[in-house]
């Protein structure tokens, strides 16, 4: 099976993914908020809120793992993309290691399927196009060196984020 072949894209809700892990753009504080964070802390449960306290946050570009609690995903990585500050302030890098990060654990924990969302393009504003580069190199960079990774899925929220992502997949070789 190619690397292509093991990314997947689909739009719909990251929190009803049967998957060993979910990917959590969390902010550093791990304890919920907005957006894909506060759709996975509700529907993961208290239990959630109450393992990330004592993980004592996270820097952005790093991740780590916790229980699924109530979730299908028996795992949730969270990882702490960046701020979108106009480019030059270390954005791509650490959005990349953000991907990165969470596919090493990932492999290192032996998990064979993992869903991410878009990173880093809804509230804290990186441009979809350039994440979405971002995140299927890093991705496809990783299944290369991490075979035991079977399947990588990119939920996407909205029709434009999954013709984005659609577009660059497929004008790859």
């Amino acid at each position: 099976m190619s690397v292509k072949e093991r990314i997947e894209l689909i739009e719909g809700d990251i929190t009803k993914l049967d998957v060993d892990a979910i990917v959590n753009a969390a902010n550093s504080s791990l304890l919920g908020g907005g957006g894909v964070d506060g759709a996975i802390h509700y529907a993961a449960g208290p239990q959630l809120v109450e393992e990330c306290a004592k993980l004592g946050g996270c820097p952005t570009g790093e991740a780590r793992l916790t229980k699924g609690y109530r979730l299908p995903a028996r795992h949730v990585i969270h990882t702490v993309g960046p701020i979108w500050r106009g480019g030059s302030n270390g954005e791509p890098e650490k959005l990349a290691n953000c991907y990165r990060n969470s596919m090493q654990i990932a492999a290192d924990n032996g998990f064979a399927t993992i869903a991410f969302p878009a990173i880093s393009t809804g509230v804290y504003g990186y441009p979809l196009q350039e994440a979405a580069q971002i995140a299927i190199n890093q991705v496809i960079e990783c299944l290369n060196e991490m075979p035991s990774i079977k399947k990588v899925i990119f939920v996407l929220f909205g029709r434009k984020n999954f013709d984005i992502y659609t577009d660059i997949l497929s004008n790859l070789k």
